[in-house]
């Protein structure tokens, strides 16, 4: 199993320069998305977020494009070298890029025990998603993913953690149509994309 996973580890690459990222900075409408509304992110208003679980990095990009300073946790050793290693081949191209980057700081960790020690307006929580049982197979870079950081089954444990640290809100990315993480307390407001939705609970 541990050589598999090592496999999947060097098939992987966080890429921040080109690819589906690069295209969401130049052409994905700014803070009209749906994730920096359900941040907070507005006119006049740029919150400091923590990303607790950060994955690819790619929410985290993008609301560090738009301003935001950024935190990022992630306790797969290996997912977070791969983040580094995006971070720096990123930083390294300069100009936009690099402003972008150094709005970033990434942190290698479990969240529950980094959050209570930072403090940020916003804590955003993106776990691994429950798997579909009658849909096609996943994307093949979410299998991947899926392979390295496992299952996020302490999920409510985060989301309740986070609810009483987070100064305004906390926001948990969700499958558009499934069922609400048991044990958690009921959203202040949704913003509900095609196959996305973001759960809101506001905290001040």
């Amino acid at each position: 199993m541990k050589k598999g996973s090592n496999q999947v580890a060097r098939a992987l690459r966080v890429d921040f320069v080109a690819g589906p990222v690069a295209h969401r900075l130049r052409f994905g409408g700014g803070r009209g998305q749906d994730l920096p509304k359900a941040m907070g992110l507005r006119s006049g208003k740029t919150p400091t977020i923590i990303d607790a679980t950060a994955g690819l990095g790619r929410d985290s990009f993008l609301l560090a494009s738009l301003g935001a300073q950024v935190t990022m946790i992630e306790r797969s050793a290996k997912m977070h070298d791969l983040l580094a290693d995006g971070m720096a081949r990123a930083a390294q191209e300069g100009g936009e890029l690099r402003e972008i980057i150094d709005r970033m700081t990434l942190l290698e960790g479990d969240a529950m025990d980094l959050i209570p020690e930072l403090s940020a307006d916003a804590i955003l929580i993106d776990p691994m998603h429950p798997e579909r049982k009658n849909s096609a197979l996943v994307k093949l870079e979410l299998r991947q993913v899926r392979e390295i950081v496992g299952s996020d089954d302490d999920a409510g444990d985060l989301v309740r953690l986070a609810i009483g640290h987070a100064r305004k809100r906390v926001v948990l990315k969700w499958p558009a149509k499934a069922d609400p993480i048991a044990g958690v307390q009921k959203c202040s407001h949704q913003i509900i994309g095609k196959s996305t939705r973001y759960d809101v609970f506001m905290t001040g």
